[in-house]
């Protein structure tokens, strides 16, 4: 069982160390979710920003966008061109992927500096690139409303995810290996 375990050593630091960051901020999340139901921004600050800034890009555009807030509804309404189009619940303001991203990249941390560094510059494009994606599906849903499953379903989730799955490549392949690259190597 010993040389079981030190055999797969890395493997169980890596799955532990995932799931105790992941769970952590996961938590920690949820208890921010509790603490905005008393907040002036709803559904949430994160949520609201997120629609906002959505609406700012897509009259950067040059489409005339809105959004609404109803009492009691747990979204922000987006309207373009005076229809209303989609809503922005809490589950569209990326703070999910960007958990399971940090998870991922401090199970996998190579240096204090440059995990903190990273964690950043890919938190911030994935939310960037979140806003872009509600941006670009709020056209194609006023444009092409009977692609609303494919776009909003299979199109747009690939493309978060996959930009996900790109920076974790990144940083194994760039920052990880970098570090073994340049240890000496053992001699006997």
């Amino acid at each position: 069982m010993k040389t079981l375990f030190q055999t797969y050593k890395p493997v169980i630091r890596f799955i532990l160390t995932f799931l105790v960051v992941y769970f952590v901020l996961a938590f920690a999340y949820k208890w921010y979710l509790e603490y905005s139901k008393t907040s002036a921004y709803q559904p949430d600050y994160i949520t609201y920003h997120v629609a906002n800034q959505s609406q700012i890009l897509l009259n950067a555009m040059g489409f005339e966008s809105d959004i609404a807030l109803h009492q009691g509804e747990p979204w922000v309404r987006l309207l373009l061109n005076g229809t209303y189009i989609v809503r922005i619940i809490e589950g569209c303001n990326a703070v999910s992927v960007i958990i399971l991203f940090i998870a991922f990249i401090v199970a996998f941390a190579s240096g204090l500096k440059k995990t903190i560094l990273y964690i950043i510059a890919g938190s911030v494009l994935i939310y960037v690139a979140n806003v872009l994606r509600i941006a670009i599906l709020t056209i194609g849903l006023y444009k092409y409303p009977q692609f609303e499953h494919i776009l909003h379903g299979v199109v747009f989730p690939l493309l978060i995810y996959g930009m996900v799955f790109l920076l974790w490549v990144v940083w194994v392949n760039y920052f990880v290996k970098q570090k073994k690259k340049h240890e000496k190597p053992a001699t006997l």
